[in-house]
């Protein structure tokens, strides 16, 4: 599991006192980001990429100004042109989880403007 810390910032909060859902995707996409990053899947470096082509959330609890949280994402599973990640944003001071994601991301070519399996390589940095 690969752990991204989260400073929730004052404009992230909405109306009703907590963070707006929408930010919280953008919470996950900087897990995602730091997680690909770190097994060398640059978003804007790499010929090869992944994309996301579906999102299933779940939120559980609300997440405020002052929490302490963190993002965390693993790859659950690997396919032929495709990948499963799935991410938990929790609480660290209470160990709460609050929202539960799953992304389904598809092998891209930057060259060739097309999908594309996952190169063995890859695949093999993402199950370490």
């Amino acid at each position: 599991m690969f752990v991204t810390n989260i400073q929730i910032r004052f404009n992230d909060i909405d109306q009703m006192g907590h963070v707006n859902n929408a930010v919280i995707m953008e919470y996950l996409d900087l897990g995602k980001d730091a997680f690909f990053s770190s097994h060398g899947l640059s978003p804007t470096k790499s010929d090869f990429t992944v994309m996301v082509v579906h999102y299933d959330v779940d939120f559980r609890a609300q997440i405020h100004y002052h929490d302490r949280i963190h993002v965390e994402t693993e790859i659950e599973k690997i396919g032929n042109k495709s990948v499963t990640v799935l991410q938990r944003v929790v609480n660290t001071e209470t160990n709460t989880l609050c929202v539960e994601c799953r992304t389904v991301m598809a092998g891209y070519r930057r060259s060739t403007t097309s999908s594309e399996v996952i190169p063995p390589e890859v695949r093999e940095w993402l199950t370490r």
